[in-house]
């Protein structure tokens, strides 16, 4: 972990997680608040990802993943994610599934013009399907072969589990941010809101906008690093469970504003996997929001 004092007066501390950078801004304190502070939020976001990661062997995911049709109890934190997922699922129509991770098998993307075959697409498509599942809290049953997915919502939940332990524990103005993924306690000290740059999905400019924030949460969901060129055509890694293939028009980048950064999350991904319509979709939802294609 690192920790620095910065010219603008607050506290900055680094740590990894969830395969992201992660930040704690704590405006005001001394350096020992401030490490106990970066201390209790690492701790908790390293918990989260021994316990929710798909890498790991010895945790509820791959106890799940690993039942081959036997029913699995899960824990009451695994059940408010299953019942958030279950919540995604039905208000995107099957476009967000945790169980389409296991299209991983055939899509690589990487930035190469790899594009799998159709056949192998259908094949693993098999495999995917949230309504194949039989969920009754706290009893999960899936299919043997079938894998569940929490990398689209953990990261948020983190944000907001950090948030929460860090409110009851500082008197300061924080910030925390995951990945491009924050969530701000109430504005700066001296009143100032936090300043936030939004990456531009081109790479050609270090910010595409510049958004000022008080308090709530922000989430962006984009395709600037992962993705595959064939034929002058760019493939998003945003896949439609639906089909198996990446979503037609998908934007380049998508960020949200909302209270909680769970939230922000879930409706930056539901506006990428609507495409086109990634912005009539946001209207409805009548919160801030910037689309970069």
């Amino acid at each position: 972990m690192e920790i620095r004092r910065v010219p603008a007066g607050h506290w900055v501390g680094r740590f990894a997680a969830m395969a992201s950078p992660c930040e704690l801004l704590l405006d005001g304190g001394d350096r020992a608040g401030m490490e106990r502070a970066l201390a209790r939020v690492a701790k908790e976001a390293w918990r989260i990802e021994s316990k929710f990661s798909r890498y790991r062997y010895d945790n509820i995911v791959h106890r799940i993943n690993s039942a081959r049709g036997r029913p699995t109890e899960v824990d009451e934190e695994t059940a408010l994610l299953l019942d958030f997922a279950e919540t995604c699922y039905r208000l995107s129509e099957g476009r967000f599934d945790i169980t389409s991770g296991a299209l991983r098998a055939v899509w690589r993307f990487d930035g190469s013009d790899r594009i799998p075959e159709p056949r192998a697409v259908a094949e693993v498509l098999r495999r995917v399907g949230w309504k194949k599942l039989s969920w009754r809290k706290p009893i999960l049953t899936m299919p043997d072969g079938m894998e569940v997915d929490f990398g689209g919502i953990g990261k948020e939940y983190a944000v907001d589990r950090c948030f929460k332990l860090l409110r009851a524990e500082t008197q300061w103005p924080f910030l925390l941010n995951f990945g491009g993924d924050l969530r701000a306690s109430g504005p700066r000290a001296s009143g100032e809101p936090w300043r936030i740059g939004v990456e531009d999905p081109t790479m050609q400019q270090p910010g595409a906008a510049r958004i000022e924030l008080r308090q709530g949460a922000m989430a962006t969901s984009g395709d600037s690093r992962r993705y595959l060129v064939r034929d002058g055509r760019r493939y998003s890694h945003i896949l439609d469970p639906r089909s198996g293939w990446p979503v037609a028009g998908a934007p380049r980048s998508v960020t949200v504003a909302a209270p909680t950064t769970i939230e922000a999350g879930m409706l930056a991904t539901l506006a990428s996997l609507q495409g086109e319509n990634a912005e009539d979709f946001l209207k409805r939802q009548q919160v801030p929001y910037w689309v970069l294609r």
